[in-house]
């Protein structure tokens, strides 16, 4: 939000620089920006003069050209060639001298002396959109024949200078949303240091002229609009508005339209409040309606959009149709125009959900939504509509043609919320003893009424424009914030708790990880965990109706929360692969959500599922093509040997593990492994039927790791230390002929079970199924390691054990020696 320097102090006596402010304003909370001087004219139209045309000739080489002599004042005709139609002899004009920069939205044109056609030009001749005085340019200015010579334009047209403040307003604080809110945070602040107060402008001479145009309001729809007053002004006179009314819009960065909507928009910049003027000769049957239309319903705003209309966006109507998106954007046949002569003025409180909605339904982000979608005062309605229609009756004429209509549906948005908060809390949270009256004076302050004052607590009344304050931490913050974060000196002692270290450690886990990963060519990805709930519409392992949907969704590709990874990946292969980077490997650590269908009323939080995953996408070549190595496709093996090495790297044993065919349909073929029955991973190509939805050709392979049920078994695994070896490993090895439906994990846990004393590891390194195998038959090559802790094996203890291992195969395997 953009803040006027001069137009602040309207409200607060100030005698801080504007650089002071902005440093005032960034401790409240209202973090400033930017400090700029501005003018009202982009460049203060310096170097641009009253000139008069002393003779006007056409141009020798061209049929369009004049070549003019401009007394400048100096004493010097120039020559100027002009190529405007109305140029002419004896006009006193706007001259841009040589070496002026004019502007032309950001961009900028320097003034040289330069010969056109032949021709020299010492300057120009502007139109009032050349100067940024207008939009016409039709033809150069002509000004009125008592124009001084000479004069600068900057004084000819009183230009004004001022400083302006940028505001980056966050979210909650839409209080600070006006010149008059700002200026009472300010004097809240600089009152802890002096008797400074904020004044606004008095209504109390607001009175009815007549009743000549009454018009009623009725609210059919309630939950939409708490609240809804208005006015009728008859008799005005719409035109250009008063010179410092557009310099004071100009200087925020709005463009002047009419007196009315000057009016409207300046008294939205004072208070905060938006207003809406109607032409009282549209309003059909002079009624107001507040109801919603049936979807599909056509409307036609003032940007001369048509819009279809939601069955939830408010409408403003009349006895037969709409006339505006209520809080958004007004329609094209109610607004104000050149021969409205009678006004209907609106001053309302919207419910901020239903303005939110409608504005991001339709892609309008106007400065009245962002109000009331953040949610403006609801007592102050009255304030800023008598305040908009006195300036109407000063600045366009006109007389009050009602009483003030002021229709309330749901009075509970007016009511102030109770806090309570401790002095023990207050100065346990800001870390400094602050005196009780200090705070009930910055409370005072900031207009929280204090309700009750006991030794120990306040029982207070939050005003309901502090939307952000409903919570005793919110009032702390907010005494902390006028008290000053740098009056709470940091203490000399260092205070530090001792904390057991979490096991397992997630983050240093998950950095492994990464590391792991990204040296062996993988990218790391983020993708946003709102989601298109389109995506599960057909699929049976990720169900539509487990999708978490929003009630506020930001568009209809961003409203449900992701079920699983894949999509964000798949999307960003997608992308990729459109700008000629077909060749990926891509990893995600992230969360995932499920709703359960529970819909338990006793704890909502138990509906929803929330889990962390990682996702890895590997597509296209796995090497890029160079002299040394012919390129290769990526398979699934490639990922198989990626998601294997990450288990082993994190302590689990792959040997160990339930694999079998992945039974989830985003697969078109895979693995998943278990372990205590538990599902840790599932790895595969991606279907056809994901890749169509996303928008992929190539090849997909998708692994999918659930992060939090690996920790758990990572949490049951304990830490040992032995220390190196001092006697030798032995090695032996076996070739067993198998049946073909024997796994090795069945080889390595009978060997363990019979040799527990000097067996250290079992491997297998070869498996042979064909030529000189018996049917049904498979030959595993396997490896066993020895090794006594207190001596050297002898052959003898080793042949023992051998024989002992080929025995208990022999017997529970039906093996035989190859």
């Amino acid at each position: 939000m953009k803040l006027s320097y001069t137009w602040l102090k309207d409200y607060i006596d100030l005698d801080l620089t504007p650089g002071e402010v902005a440093e005032t304003l960034t401790q409240l909370g209202l973090e400033v920006g930017s400090v700029d001087e501005v003018e009202t004219v982009k460049g203060g139209l310096k170097g641009i003069v009253i000139g008069e045309v002393k003779t006007c000739v056409p141009h020798p080489n061209s049929d369009h050209l004049s070549l003019t002599t401009v007394d400048l004042g100096n004493g010097i005709e120039s020559p100027i060639v002009c190529g405007a139609p109305n140029v002419a002899q004896g006009q006193k004009v706007v001259v841009a001298t040589v070496g002026t920069t004019l502007y032309d939205g950001d961009k900028e044109f320097l003034i040289k002396k330069a010969k056109i056609r032949g021709e020299v030009s010492e300057g120009m001749i502007c139109a009032e959109d050349e100067i940024g005085l207008g939009t016409d340019h039709a033809g150069i200015m002509v000004l009125p024949s008592e124009a001084k010579v000479g004069m600068p334009a900057s004084d000819y047209f009183n230009v004004k200078s001022d400083y302006v403040i940028e505001i980056d307003l966050t979210p909650n604080r839409i209080d600070g949303a006006s010149h008059i809110g700002v200026a009472r945070d300010l004097a809240a602040y600089l009152k802890q240091n002096g008797n400074i107060d904020y004044h606004v402008p008095s209504v109390d001479h607001f009175s009815v002229d007549n009743h000549d145009l009454d018009i009623p309001v009725t609210i059919e729809n309630k939950e939409a609009c708490p609240r809804y007053s208005g006015v009728t002004i008859s008799g005005i006179t719409v035109k250009e508005s008063p010179e410092w009314l557009q310099n004071r819009l100009r200087l925020i960065g709005l463009s002047p339209i009419n007196n009315i909507v000057d009016i409207t928009n300046y008294v939205l910049f004072e208070t905060g409040q938006p207003l809406h003027a109607f032409d009282a000769a549209e309003i059909a049957g002079n009624k107001v309606i507040v109801k919603t239309l049936p979807a599909g319903t056509k409307f036609v705003t003032l940007d001369e959009e048509e819009r279809e209309l939601d069955a939830n966006d408010l409408m403003i109507c009349n006895e037969s149709e709409g006339m505006c998106i209520g809080g958004v954007f007004g329609g094209i046949k109610s607004g104000v125009k050149e021969s409205t002569t009678a006004i209907f003025l609106e001053s309302a409180y919207f419910n901020p959900v239903y303005i939110r909605k409608t504005a991001r339904r339709h892609g309008l982000n106007t400065d009245a939504s962002f109000r009331f979608e953040r949610g403006v005062d609801p007592n102050n309605v009255i304030y800023a509509l008598k305040r908009a229609a006195l300036l109407i009756k000063e600045l366009a004429g006109g007389n009050i043609s009602s009483d003030i209509v002021d229709v309330v549906a749901d009075s509970s948005v007016m009511d102030y919320f109770p806090v309570t908060v401790s002095y023990q809390h207050i100065n346990r949270l800001i870390g400094k003893d602050i005196p009780a009256e200090t705070v009930k004076s910055i409370l005072t302050a900031l207009e929280i009424k204090i309700e009750a004052d006991t030794p120990d607590n306040l029982d207070l009344l939050v005003p309901p424009y502090r939307v952000d304050v409903r919570r005793e931490a919110d009032v702390i913050e907010e005494i902390l914030r006028v008290y000053g974060y740098n009056n709470v000196e940091p203490e000399s002692a260092v205070k530090s708790t001792i904390q057991n270290a979490e096991f397992p450690d997630k983050m240093k886990l998950q950095n492994l990880l990464s590391e792991m990963l990204t040296a062996n060519g993988f990218n790391e990805i983020m993708s946003n965990s709102l989601t298109k709930a389109g995506y599960y519409e057909e699929l049976e392992s990720f169900k539509a109706e487990n999708t978490v949907e929003l009630y506020n969704p930001l568009s209809s590709d961003l409203n449900g929360m992701r079920q699983t990874l894949i999509f964000g990946g798949m999307e960003a292969v997608a992308r990729n692969t459109n700008y000629r980077n077909p060749d990926l490997k891509l990893y995600e650590f992230g969360n995932v959500y499920k709703f359960k269908g529970n819909k338990s009323t006793d704890n909502p939080v138990k509906n929803f599922a929330e889990e962390e995953h990682i996702g890895l996408w590997i597509t296209g070549e796995d090497e890029p093509e160079n002299w040394t190595t012919q390129s290769r496709p990526t398979t699934f093996f490639t990922l198989k040997a990626f998601v294997e090495n990450m288990l082993t790297r994190l302590g689990l044993d792959v040997m160990q593990a339930q694999v079998d065919t992945v039974d989830a349909d985003i697969f078109s073929s895979g693995l998943e492994y278990k372990f205590n029955n538990q599902l840790v991973a599932q790895i595969g190509y991606v279907s056809s039927k994901v890749k169509k939805t996303t928008d992929v050709e190539a090849d997909v392979f998708y692994g999918d790791l659930n992060w939090t049920a690996i920790l758990k078994l990572l949490d049951k695994n304990g830490v040992s230390y032995t220390p190196l070896p001092k006697y030798p490993e032995v090695r032996r090895d076996l070739a067993l002929l198998l049946n073909s439906d024997v796994k090795f994990s069945s080889v390595k846990e009978i060997a363990y079970k019979t040799e527990r004393k000097l067996l250290r590891n079992v491997s297998i390194f070869d498996v042979y199924e064909g030529k000189n195998i018996p049917e049904g038959k498979k030959s595993y090559a396997v490896s066993f390691f020895l090794r006594d802790e207190e001596k050297t094996l002898k052959d003898k203890q080793i042949d023992k054990v051998m024989k002992k291992l080929l025995s208990a195969f022999e017997r529970e395997l039906n093996a035989q020696l190859r």
